[in-house]
């Protein structure tokens, strides 16, 4: 017998309170820096929300539609608005898509994208814990360029 400690609803409104968390550390962005700034090689907030993008909403798709296609990073989303209009639109869908999910299924093995060949629970918290490592790398960024982040708490 298992014990529930959150429910498939909370759990869709911790993975909202990431994204809106994420969107702000988007928005406190200088322009030319989320394009052009990094530290230490690592690549350019917007192209780490580049891969969030190409993975939340395709990811849950897949789920969905048990497709095992792999992820596409081939987005070029060129301005701050255009990656904030692609957030946006995607959030609804990825709602959408999740409540088409039963949670009888959380438990069933699937292979996302083909390479993360792990329990849909599983996957589902790698999109979440990935959102969180790079939305990090944006701290990072945002402390160096002398910007006060979004206080991570605030969800």
């Amino acid at each position: 017998m298992s014990n529930v400690i959150i429910s498939k609803q909370e759990l869709l409104e911790h993975r909202l309170g990431h994204r809106n968390l994420t969107r702000r550390v988007v928005e406190a962005f200088p322009e030319k820096e989320l394009f052009e700034f990094s530290i230490g090689g690592m690549r350019t907030f917007a192209e780490l929300v580049q891969e969030l993008l190409s993975i939340a909403e395709p990811g849950l798709k897949g789920i969905v539609n048990q497709a095992t296609e792999p992820y596409n990073h081939e987005l070029k989303l060129n301005s701050k608005t255009e990656l904030l209009e692609k957030w946006d639109n995607d959030t609804p869908l990825i709602i959408d898509l999740y409540n088409q999910i039963p949670e009888e299924r959380f438990s069933e093995t699937f292979n996302l994208f083909g390479i993360y060949n792990f329990p849909i629970i599983d996957n589902i918290l790698y999109c979440i814990d990935n959102e969180i490592h790079h939305r990090g790398q944006g701290y990072v960024y945002l402390r160096a360029l002398g910007i006060e982040p979004p206080f991570f708490w605030e969800r």
